[in-house]
């Protein structure tokens, strides 16, 4: 495990035919006390009425060799806009600060820094593989999580985190169970990262479900630019049962295009061997790259945390987009960040909302999350409520309240529902063994 980095790729898994730091420079101090655009604060969102504005912070990484979600942090600040456009939320603007982490855990820790010295109500719709990192911040200062993008673990067991989605526990048990239907020898290809070794055996939780064995594990640098020898390693394994059509599951975050690229090219002696990826990693704009209906994701199946991007229940956020971003090629309606902030927002507001003419602190999101809140998203999850025990607490995940996903396929080249109802991955976990 030396030399490892604590990192996480971005999961939503598919089946084919994720120390406060105090020092700043009084140059970024001033500046950022502006609240110019450059850094990253709505323009206009100052309140009205004499009302003191809600400030709320989502950060993500940006501009880096590994994953990137700008999309996130763009989204929630033509939210802002929308919603401030509208009246506020309650009466009260809305100013949202955004922050780039860099997909490092010095700027994860930057982040949270920065959102307890601007005296965030609630970090929103936010993307980071450091929760170790930040979440002690946050939690030092009481300020809620609202709608991670459920990479880690600590997002699951953290009473400030708020989880809207399964994260990859969910979709990794989903994937499992659909690849036990049709596939013979499996092999995972993860990161070679503290992270990626809690990915087996939430794939194997779901195989086991099935009637499968476990899966084989392949590790792989997550920031790599080539992957021939794995492809080659995991095209001549999963060959190995002439009897059973043989799976590849590649699970490294925005490189997976890149494994792709390489398995491609190695398959011509396997051309049998079925592949899985992620979305997040693979959404429309991929698999359109990447030869459409004559490319390697046709007839995939995608495990997802929420409906087709196509599905009438996004028109409310698209129509945001179109109002607000539009033109903005960092927002993809179609990608699984823009979505979760989407409906992190939903859950801030509805909290908001609850609490009448109350003073909106952080305190008070969380005393009202926390008092048994409903939330209805239209249909794009379950009823969200966060209970202070939940169902899975026994295999360490007791803030994982929704536990239901999506099986979408790609056919003729487009992602459309293979099933029309969600599937509870609730027992599957329950069984999972993560010791």
């Amino acid at each position: 495990m030396t030399g490892r980095r604590r990192t996480r790729s971005t999961y939503l898994p598919v089946i084919t035919k994720g120390r406060r730091v105090v020092a700043r420079s009084a140059a970024t101090l001033v500046a950022c006390a502006s609240l110019t655009v450059g850094c990253g604060v709505v323009p206009g969102a100052t309140g009205g009425a004499g009302d003191t504005p809600i400030t709320v912070m989502t950060w993500a990484p940006q501009e880096t060799k590994a994953t990137n979600k700008p999309g996130m942090p763009a989204f929630a600040q033509a939210y802002a806009r929308w919603v401030n456009s509208r009246g506020g939320i309650g009466g009260r603007k809305l100013r949202v600060l955004t922050c780039n982490e860099h997909n490092d855990s010095l700027g994860a820790a930057k982040c949270a820094d920065r959102a307890v010295r601007e005296n965030v109500v609630a970090v929103v719709g936010s993307y980071s593989q450091y929760a170790d990192t930040f979440l002690p911040s946050l939690e030092g200062a009481g300020i809620p999580y609202i709608g991670g993008y459920g990479i880690t673990n600590a997002e699951f067991t953290s009473p400030l985190s708020y989880p809207v989605n399964g994260g990859q526990p969910s979709l990794l048990a989903g994937l499992g169970r659909e690849l036990a239907r049709s596939c013979g020898p499996v092999m995972l290809v993860r990161p070679d990262t503290i992270a990626g070794d809690e990915l087996p055996p939430l794939l194997d939780s779901g195989l086991r479900a099935g009637g499968h064995t476990r899966s084989s594990d392949q590790l792989a640098d997550e920031d790599a630019t080539e992957y021939g020898s794995q492809a080659a390693r995991a095209l001549n394994f999963s060959a190995t049962d002439a009897s059973r059509q043989g799976c590849v599951v590649p699970a490294l975050g925005d490189r997976t295009t890149t494994f792709m690229d390489s398995f491609r090219r190695a398959r011509a002696d396997h051309p049998d061997v079925r592949t899985a990826t992620v979305l997040g990693s693979v959404d429309q704009t991929v698999i359109n790259a990447n030869g459409g209906a004559s490319g390697p994701y046709e007839g995939s199946y995608i495990t997802g945390w929420y409906p087709v991007a196509s599905d009438p229940r996004w028109d409310a956020m698209k129509k945001v987009i179109s109002r607000e971003a539009f033109g903005d090629n960092r927002i993809d309606p179609a990608d699984a960040g823009v979505q979760t902030t989407w409906i992190a927002y939903t859950v801030f507001r509805k909290a908001v909302e609850s609490l009448g003419d109350g003073e909106v602190t952080a305190d008070a999101v969380r005393r009202s999350l926390d008092g048994g809140l409903k939330v209805s998203t239209g249909g794009l999850t379950p009823t969200l409520r966060w209970k202070f025990q939940d169902v899975l607490a026994a295999v360490g995940y007791p803030r994982l309240v929704n536990r239901e996903v999506t099986l979408q396929v790609v056919r003729d080249g487009r992602l459309v529902a293979a099933r029309k109802n969600f599937i509870d991955v609730t027992k599957t976990l329950q069984n999972a063994d993560l010791g």
